[in-house]
C-alpha cells in the first residue's frame, strides 16, 4: 500500500497523503523529524527490513531511492534527520537476521539465548514450524526434523541450516 498509495514515482520518497487522498492545494513531502521520526525515514527503514527479510529488491530500491533523495539535507542537517540516518546506518551496514525455525519448544532456549546479549543490529525471528503461509523467503527456511533449526542471514544472504547451538553461535557475527 505505501509503494501504491505514496511513492513519488518520479523524484523518490514518500508523500504524507496517499493518491487517494481529495485533491489538495500541496501533497506534502516531509524528511526532518519533528515530535515524531519522519514518515520518510521510518518508511525508508520499514521497508528496508522488509526487503532484506522477504527478499524483496523492489522494497530496497524504494528505499534507498528515498534515502538518495533527502541526501543534501542528510548532508547540511543531520541533527533534524534521525529517522532517515538509522534507514542510512542500515543501508550501510544490513542488520544480522536470525530466522528460527521449529516447534516452540524447540525454539524458545535459542530465542532466549539469543536475546540475552544485546546486539542492537540483530533482528531475530522465531517461527513456530506449525505456521503455514508464510512468504516464500521465510517458508524456503524450513526445520529439520526433530530439532531447532536456525539461518543467520546478513543482508539477502542467508546461511546453510545450523542445527546446534554451538554453530549458531559460531555463525553469529559481530556488526
Amino acid at each position: 500500500a505505501v509503494l501504491t498509495l505514496f511513492n513519488d514515482s518520479e523524484n523518490g520518497g514518500f508523500y504524507f497523503t496517499g493518491s487517494d487522498h481529495e485533491a489538495l492545494i500541496s501533497r506534502p513531502k516531509s524528511f526532518s523529524d519533528d515530535a515524531l521520526p519522519a514518515g520518510n525515514g521510518v518508511a525508508a527503514y520499514v521497508l528496508q527490513r522488509l526487503g532484506f527479510l522477504l527478499g524483496e529488491s523492489r522494497y530496497l530500491a524504494a528505499a534507498e531511492r528515498t534515502i538518495q533523495v533527502a541526501w543534501p539535507v542528510l548532508l547540511r542537517y543531520p541533527q533534524a534527520h534521525c529517522a532517515m540516518l538509522r534507514a542510512l546506518e542500515e543501508q550501510l551496514t544490513p542488520p544480522q537476521i536470525v530466522i528460527l525455525r521449529g516447534t516452540q519448544k524447540q525454539i524458545e532456549p535459542w530465542r532466549e539465548q539469543l536475546a540475552a546479549d544485546y546486539a542492537p543490529h540483530q533482528l531475530v525471528l522465531a517461527i513456530s514450524s506449525e505456521e503455514s503461509d508464510l512468504p516464500a523467503a521465510l517458508a524456503s527456511k524450513p526445520a529439520r526434523p526433530g530439532s531447532a533449526t536456525a539461518y543467520v542471514c546478513r543482508g539477502s544472504v542467508c546461511s546453510e541450516p545450523v542445527t546446534t547451538l554451538e554453530g549458531l553461535a559460531s555463525n553469529l557475527q559481530p556488526p
